[in-house]
């Protein structure tokens, strides 16, 4: 028996497996990041910085305004709980899900084993990198480009070596054992994985079984591509026959979500047998644009009504909502986008725009986000808050703001409006 699920249920239904149906902590600590992990599975990592980087943001999103340099104790500086690995993009994975992913290596492994390919013409390239791994133990990019053997010969260039550094990482022979900054430090993975979990062995079927397993219960209610996309799977034959398996175990249920739809016809859905339905959803959130709420943009589009595009390479007079706009979330809806940037010189968190999205109310709608902005700025150490008349919410969010006793709020042109 298939059960039918309102778009509304389904939104609820999602958002509660991510975590959102949960009051935030009043003292973040590390036990909460550790529970947002067991939710999440992965923590998409950028390097776009123009107001705080993206593995920041999720944390941000579920537990309020945690203290960034926990985040950098508990990723960055250590791998006891968690590692690097093209999970998604590139991501941190809890270290014991190191074999799981051993069918993604070996695939990059086959595909760089023919004799044309940059692996096979650059062998002196990799056994260097490796030796010098072996010998002097994690290194970052500069340390090695220190001590580059540039008396060898013309076989040398940096580039190459950057390129032997990330082939070695994606086949699972290097790990990342932290960063300096942003700066990775690459070791053998011998010496950051723990030989009791590097030398299990999961074979493929077993592990892709898992991994659609952990996407439905972090997605809670999914189509089969929502399924894939999780952790970018590419083989659909494998991940439709992964849905089956686990839909026969009873751990995958039929649903069909109204409006859940192509082509007029319904897609198929399945919801994870311990997903909630929460009876509503408090939460007010700013979201990256890699937050698995709305990463995959087919589904942002089909469960939140989310025609989300990122413009960082579109040019800014053809800009439509901004660089690097963020997702907000209020309840169930996602309501509107901001573009933010953080001008430190001035400790002021610039709302270079603001849009409403077709499922706002913007006279309930307007205070949430302001309180949500008020909080960013607070969590970014900035002082103040600053909003341009960009945008269809630019006018209403200030004047709400302007009403909070705790902002210090000011006007500020942003030069889409002058080209406007």
């Amino acid at each position: 028996m298939t059960d039918t699920l309102s778009s509304a249920q389904a939104r609820r239904i999602a958002l509660g497996a991510q975590g959102f149906s949960r009051a935030r902590p009043a003292v973040p600590a590390a036990r909460h990041i550790h529970r947002v992990m067991d939710r999440l599975g992965v923590l998409q990592i950028d390097s776009v910085n123009v107001f705080a980087r993206s593995h920041y943001m999720p944390l941000f999103s579920r537990l309020g305004s945690y203290d960034p340099a926990l985040l950098d104790r508990v990723f960055l500086s250590r791998t006891t709980h968690y590692v690097e690995y093209l999970a998604h993009e590139a991501t941190f994975i809890p270290i014991g899900d190191w074999p799981l992913w051993r069918f993604r290596m070996d695939r990059f492994r086959e595909r760089w084993a023919s004799p044309d390919s940059w692996p096979s013409q650059n062998p002196r390239t990799l056994a260097w990198v490796q030796d010098e791994l072996r010998a002097r133990g994690p290194l970052r990019p500069a340390d090695l480009r220190a001590d580059a053997p540039r008396e060898r010969g013309t076989w040398w260039d940096w580039d190459d070596v950057k390129l032997a550094l990330e082939h070695l990482w994606r086949t699972g022979d290097v790990a990342i054992s932290g960063r300096t900054g942003f700066e990775r430090t690459y070791a053998l993975a011998e010496d950051v994985i723990p030989d009791a979990i590097r030398s299990r062995e999961v074979p493929r079927s077993e592990a892709l079984r898992e991994l659609v397993r952990r996407a439905a219960r972090s997605s809670g209610v999914a189509t089969q591509s929502d399924l894939a996309d999780y952790y970018r799977i590419r083989d659909r034959a494998a991940v439709a026959q992964s849905i089956a398996d686990l839909a026969d175990a009873g751990e995958l249920l039929p649903v069909q979500v109204r409006g859940w739809e192509r082509g007029g016809r319904p897609l198929k859905a399945w919801r994870h047998r311990d997903a909630g339905l929460p009876r509503r959803i408090e939460a007010a959130a700013l979201l990256t644009p890699f937050d698995p709420v709305v990463w995959f943009r087919d589904r942002a589009l089909r469960a939140f009504d989310l025609d989300y595009r990122i413009e960082i390479y579109v040019p800014a007079e053809k800009r439509r909502f901004g660089y690097y706009s963020l997702p907000v979330l209020v309840g169930d809806r996602v309501v509107a986008r901001v573009d933010l940037k953080a001008d430190r010189a001035s400790s002021t968190l610039q709302v270079q725009s603001a849009w409403w999205e077709p499922q706002a109310r913007p006279v309930d709608d307007a205070g949430r986000l302001a309180e949500q902005l008020a909080l960013a700025a607070s969590w970014q150490g900035l002082e103040h808050v600053s909003v341009s008349g960009w945008g269809t919410a630019a006018d209403a969010l200030h004047d709400v703001l302007t009403a909070l006793p705790s902002a210090s709020v000011r006007r500020h042109v942003h030069a889409r409006e002058q080209v406007a």
